[in-house]
């Protein structure tokens, strides 16, 4: 009897308690709070200022005014996070495709006229818009043409466009003639080169710094310069003293290894070109490193090939303009289907998945990215390593708190937490028995705000909304 008469006091003080004014008040919900705990039902969840504010069973949450929204039957999920971007220009602008030669045989960075850039803004805009429709509420460009990423990162942090939350590199780092430097700041000699090293971080400010670290190029994997182990060391702890995180592009143990040995904050990729020894799955358990997966790069060649109906999928018919998937199909589709780079990748993304599976199994943080410019990307990765036989569970910190601790922000992103930036996903299935179900989008919330879809410049056209008004 004392029980219930306590019981009974306290939903009367809650009951005459003044309600708390919130911008945002979800009830009923599913709660998968992307720190692995298991899912509670039933729940509220507050936002405020762009801030999650509280997080109570809906039965004993506090009173307060503001929008509510009845979610009975759907799960709330944090915001996707994409470790491994590059968004993309338009074909006849791609600053990766092979540059001309300078006196010293070393690409020539590429510059673009203004209507050029214009053009590329527009894209970028319509690419940006296609990943917050598919739950992407932050994203890692991880090397660009830079004057087009910044220009884009400056116009999101300003609330010009509607955008995920971009984080960027600008420029690559690495050593002359070597992986990527047609889009990458040379850095030959230490301290010769201190100043242009710093030079960059003055005037790009990057969130991260990415160095490749890297003996092959691109393509058929031509050999080519590789940037000395102490130089990359100097680099390291020179971004590192400026505040800056570094992630390192490397392909296989031993050059991983490597960067790990010289203080490495992250890896940009997975071991791609052999199976890893148990001794680098139990360093990667030990260290909890963060490395992004970015198997869709490898598996997309020859998926396009086998598998094209895929492109008819809701999300990719919002995210492509109908001009770029009738490219895919007539144009794309065949000349990947005649390169031996597809079924040479077809070959390698396998052994790249059981790389992961096996750090995973070791304890390694393992945090989504794509190495594309797509948001429904970031789900066909989550379902490659569903397919591997990782629990949808684990799959979805990977995609949210794992994201943040590979780009340095899980004080701030990655899980729903009182205090943390208000970035969820609304879905009407159950993302814990199929990772696939995190499709089933029903609302997008960006630092506490309902994303408008309905106005958001798709390169597909304007999508009506997924949820009711209520």
């Amino acid at each position: 009897m004392r029980a219930f008469l306590s019981v009974m006091a306290m939903a009367a003080a809650l009951a005459s308690a003044p309600a708390r004014a919130e911008d945002l008040i979800i009830d009923h919900v599913t709660l998968l709070d992307g720190t692995g705990t298991p899912a509670r039902a039933d729940m509220s969840v507050g936002i405020d200022k762009g801030r999650f504010t509280f997080i109570a069973p809906t039965a004993s949450a506090p009173r307060a005014s503001g929008r509510h929204m009845d979610a009975k039957g759907q799960f709330l999920i944090p915001g996707l996070i994409e470790t491994h971007a590059h968004i993309r220009l338009p074909s006849n602008a791609n600053p990766a495709a092979e540059a001309p030669l300078d006196e010293n045989d070393l690409p020539i960075q590429p510059t673009y006229s203004a209507a050029e850039l214009e053009k590329a803004h527009e894209m970028g805009v319509g690419v940006l818009a296609g990943y917050l429709y598919s739950g992407v509420t932050t994203l890692f460009d991880a090397g660009n043409y830079a004057p087009y990423i910044l220009r884009l990162r400056a116009e999101e942090r300003a609330g010009k466009i509607a955008a995920p939350h971009i984080m960027a590199t600008g420029n690559l780092v690495t050593y002359p003639g070597s992986h990527a430097d047609a889009v990458a700041v040379r850095i030959a000699d230490w301290p010769a080169d201190r100043p242009k090293f710093l030079a960059y971080l003055r005037e790009q400010k990057p969130d991260i710094v990415k160095i490749t670290y890297e003996e092959h190029g691109w393509g058929t994997r031509p050999m080519v310069s590789l940037m000395p182990l102490p130089l990359m060391q100097q680099i390291i702890v020179e971004a590192n003293r400026h505040g800056v995180r570094t992630v390192i592009h490397t392909s296989n143990e031993i050059r991983s290894v490597e960067a790990l040995s010289v203080g490495a904050d992250a890896l940009a990729h997975p071991v791609i070109q052999a199976p890893i020894s148990e001794g680098f799955a139990r360093e990667m358990g030990a260290k909890k490193t963060p490395f992004a997966t970015t198997l869709t790069i490898g598996d997309g060649y020859s998926r396009l090939v086998e598998h094209p109906e895929y492109l008819d999928q809701p999300l990719y018919q919002a995210t492509l303009s109908p001009q770029e998937i009738e490219t895919l199909r007539k144009e794309t589709l065949p000349a990947w289907k005649a390169r031996g780079w597809t079924w040479w990748m077809k070959l390698m993304t396998p052994v790249a998945a059981e790389n992961i599976r096996k750090v995973y199994e070791a304890g390694g943080v393992v945090a989504i990215g794509t190495d594309q410019s797509l948001g429904p990307a970031v789900h066909r990765e989550m379902e490659l390593l569903q397919q591997q036989g990782i629990a949808p569970a684990a799959i979805l910190r990977m995609a949210t708190l794992n994201g943040a601790m590979l780009l340095g922000r899980a004080a701030d992103l990655g899980s729903i937490e009182c205090g943390k930036l208000a970035d969820a996903v609304l879905l009407s299935a159950d993302p814990a028995r199929d990772i696939n179900n995190a499709k089933a989008i029903v609302a997008v919330i960006k630092q506490g705000v309902l994303v408008d879809e309905d106005k958001l410049p798709l390169p597909g056209g304007r999508r009506g909304l997924r949820r009711p008004l209520r």
